[in-house]
């Protein structure tokens, strides 16, 4: 049996309504102030990133959820003997939105600690940064929307995620030839 990780170092993978995540976790934390469960139940997070996109010829920012469907809870739940502590585990369970614990059958475990790690680390460098929202892959075909180049055809060659530019193979004078465009400015051939 794997050993218990102390009270402050438990964290939980929740399955809850999807769509509702961040209306979960501001649930929970209202219930913490009230209930002064502070003592059992320490952070809840819903790992998400800013994402740009183009909906109706708009660039606009949204927030895209790295998870849809779940929240993840630092509680404590576990005792180091393994038994559960009811007063955390019926706070989350009563709570409006949540279905169950996630990837468990019988008792919850938590997370272990390289996963737990590497998904903070993840949120960390993902936040204050906005990333662009592509939806193309090496091969497909485009049609320029935006800039000098609107209304050719093309197949996409290379994505530069981290500038958020694709390189758009389109004919030119009848040669083929690579022109750098921002994801925004090419939709679906």
């Amino acid at each position: 049996m794997p050993k218990i990780p102390p009270a402050n170092e438990q964290w939980y993978v929740m399955h809850v309504l999807s769509g509702q995540e961040l209306k979960v976790r501001d649930n929970i934390a209202r219930r913490i102030q009230s209930e002064e469960a502070s003592d059992v139940i320490f952070e809840v997070l819903v790992p998400q990133e800013r994402i740009s996109e183009v909906k109706g010829g708009q660039k606009r920012e949204a927030n895209r959820k790295f998870y849809p469907g779940y929240i993840i809870v630092n509680m404590h739940l576990l005792n180091e003997d393994n038994t559960l502590v009811d007063r955390a585990w019926y706070f989350i369970q009563e709570t409006d939105g949540v279905i169950n614990y996630a990837g468990t059958k019988g008792n919850p475990m938590p997370m272990p600690r390289h996963e737990v790690e590497g998904m903070l680390a993840q949120i960390k460098e993902r936040e204050g940064s906005v990333k662009p929202a592509i939806e193309h892959e090496v091969g497909d075909a485009v049609v320029v929307s935006d800039g000098p180049f609107q209304g050719q055809t093309g197949v996409i060659a290379e994505i530069n995620e981290a500038k958020g530019e694709l390189m758009v193979s389109v004919n030119i004078f009848g040669r083929e030839t690579l022109v750098p465009l921002e994801y925004w400015q090419v939709e679906r051939g």
